[in-house]
């Protein structure tokens, strides 16, 4: 088969090149580095349609040229694209397509397969990474010695911000698909218990762990929260006054899955009161406003900017994950990650 891939600034061709060299010697690859510096401006309904992508679809569909799969990370795949003569896959190495017009692909005929939980087990060492630093407060001595203060060798020095172990306290997490499992490994490891509330996950889908069907009675028992849902419709401001109430007073509050879970004013009044004795945060909502997140005034918060699957492996893993999609199309195999099922029954 001809196989284009269309490299961009987070997943660039180099990567690509890495985890699908073992399918040049069955089929023709070429790389496409996007150019992220053209303009485009969205117009038709497919246009509209996408998100979160990189470069025009131009390009791409100039570049297709009898190509029958098409492998992208954020490159944009509206119907121009998806028009090309003979494209029969694409593939997204994301966990949602985004970038990809899929009700035009669905139209068509062409499946769209993605990579779910390929950044699985990076955003699950970044929650244990946000429980000890939260635990330690971390965030507070850090600040005490950018304000000027010394760090010297005495032991009472530390003894202003004196933390928590890990070890006998409880994780509560919300939500246990692809990271909230192995979060809950990397937990046991540390001596935590461990509760889950998920009413999508059957209770025997992991025996270590105490199952709740209560999130108000999670909240209340857990030293720890840290939620791992997806976002849906349905769970929008999931964690809201009432929830943070809810929580264990002196608890911590951890967020590494979607922004539009938390209520973040309701989050910071929690923090403001006391409630909450710290937060960290991988995803936040977008700011009007220039200048630090208004969550940044307390001391006990940590954010980053949305790093959770930055990781060098999660790229990688993500793009073999591709390859390994490719090899069942080519063998006439049933496709894994397909996001788009109803092409199948077309």
């Amino acid at each position: 088969m001809r196989i284009l891939v269309v490299g961009d600034s987070y997943v660039p061709v180099e990567v690509f090149a890495e985890g699908l060299a073992r399918l040049a010697s069955s089929h023709e690859l070429t790389y496409l580095p996007i150019d992220q510096s053209r303009p485009f401006d969205p117009a038709t309904a497919s246009e509209q349609r996408i998100r979160e992508f990189a470069g025009d679809p131009e390009q791409v569909a100039a570049a297709l040229d009898g190509h029958e799969v098409l492998v992208v990370h954020g490159a944009p795949v509206t119907d121009q694209v998806l028009a090309a003569p003979g494209l029969r896959l694409v593939c997204c190495a994301r966990g949602g397509p985004v970038n990809v017009d899929t009700a035009s692909a669905t139209e068509r005929g062409i499946p769209v397969v993605t990579t779910p939980g390929k950044n699985a087990e990076s955003v699950a060492d970044q929650a244990m990474a946000f429980m000890v630093m939260l635990a330690r407060r971390f965030p507070e001595a850090q600040r005490f010695l950018a304000e000027g203060h010394q760090a010297g060798g005495s032991t009472f020095e530390g003894a202003q911000f004196f933390g928590h172990d890990l070890t006998g306290h409880t994780l509560g997490l919300v939500g246990f698909g692809n990271v909230g499992r192995r979060v809950a490994a990397r937990a046991r490891a540390f001596g935590m218990r461990i509760l889950v509330h998920d009413p999508y996950v059957g209770h025997d889908a992991d025996g270590d762990v105490e199952w709740v069907d209560s999130l108000p009675e999670l909240l209340g028992r857990s030293d720890v929260v840290s939620v791992h849902a997806r976002a849906t419709a349905d769970n929008a401001r999931l964690f809201d006054a009432a929830a943070f109430a809810a929580m264990k007073p002196g608890s911590y509050f951890l967020n590494t899955a979607r922004e539009t879970l938390v209520d973040e004013r309701a989050l910071a009044d929690a923090l403001a009161s006391g409630q909450l004795a710290g937060a960290a945060l991988d995803v936040v909502d977008p700011q009007e406003a220039a200048g630090p997140h208004p969550l940044l005034r307390h001391p006990n918060v940590i954010l980053t900017p949305h790093i959770g699957g930055a990781t060098h492996e999660t790229l990688l893993r993500g793009v073999e994950m591709i390859a390994a999609e490719i090899d069942r199309f080519a063998a006439g195999e049933p496709l894994l990650n397909v996001a788009n099922p109803a092409v199948l029954q077309r």
